[in-house]
């Protein structure tokens, strides 16, 4: 019987989820056509704001969702709710599961302005995916492994000018800028494999990030998310299922140093290597605060 109801729980879930989505695109499809006829940067500027209200009318949906087939199970612990939704902020987040991305947009809905995620090209066929690039502005990204970049470093400086490039769209309204600083997801295996010497977290990768702040230097707050599951399975359908729903979320804030702003990644070493120290001071209280969660 259990397994039964979790079966529907998992099914009704995925339906809602899709039909609300396919209604939050569809609305944004419709809004942004007018987009390909009038390219006018005002108009560009104003599609903008419309579109970013329509996300955050949709994540609402999801949150609702959520609450009504899972029931309130997401502990968010946050020190401060001082954000503001006319800024630009910097985002990242520890990567252990599909379900990952609604809650995070669940948990940063209303508070601060909506998430725009980095996507991998290879993604793009994915429908709701697609749509997000074209009406949310979320870009995709092809970046080139360490060993292509060490073969042709030129690899480097395509890589710095694309995601530049990508990042001056957010520039159009206030918009929070997301990267799973990981770059994949968490298993034991990849532990293992990168010799991480965090306990509960790959080892960062702060390229993305630093070039974000780079091309938008008057962000001047990181909001880093700790995500904790109590189950231990990982799969789209435990989520759905409720399985994974009790969830906590530690937030915390951290004013970006000025020595940090109006650098070029690609080009200067010595920043690289400052914003690495400092992102990995961070990731060092990360591990340490998702130890003490999982007690």
């Amino acid at each position: 019987m259990k397994k039964i109801k979790s079966s529907f729980v998992g099914l009704i879930t995925f339906i809602l989820i899709v039909v609300e989505l396919i209604i939050g695109f569809g609305i944004l499809t419709i809004i942004n056509i007018p987009r390909i006829i009038f390219p006018f940067k005002f108009f560009k500027v104003l599609l903008s704001k419309v579109s970013n209200y329509i996300g955050d009318i949709t994540v609402y949906g999801l949150k609702l969702i959520m609450l009504i087939m899972h029931g309130n199970n997401i502990n968010v612990i946050d020190d401060t709710d001082e954000y503001a939704r006319d800024k630009w902020y910097m985002a990242m987040s520890n990567h252990q599961s599909w379900a990952d991305i609604f809650i995070l947009l669940v948990v940063a809905n209303y508070k601060i302005p909506l998430l725009k995620f980095f996507m991998k090209k290879e993604l793009w066929w994915i429908p709701f995916i697609f749509l997000a690039n074209k009406t949310l502005n979320m870009p995709f990204v092809n970046r080139h492994s360490k060993d292509a970049i060490e073969k042709d470093p030129s690899l480097r400086m395509k890589d710095y000018k694309n995601t530049i490039k990508s990042c001056k769209r957010f520039l159009r309204s206030p918009s929070t800028i997301f990267s799973y600083a990981e770059g994949t997801r968490f298993t034991k295996e990849k532990h293992v494999n990168q010799s991480s010497p965090y306990k509960n977290l790959l080892t960062p990768k702060t390229g993305g990030l630093a070039t974000s702040l780079s091309a938008i230097p008057n962000i001047d707050t990181l909001v880093d998310y700790s995500i904790v599951y109590k189950s231990n399975k990982r799969d789209a359908w435990s989520f759905l299922s409720g399985e994974m729903k009790n969830v906590t979320v530690l937030v915390k804030k951290y004013e970006i140093p000025n020595s940090l702003k109006n650098k070029n990644y690609s080009e200067d070493s010595g920043y690289r290597e400052d914003f690495k120290t400092w992102i990995e001071k961070i990731w060092q209280s990360k591990d340490n605060d998702i130890e003490k969660l999982k007690i």
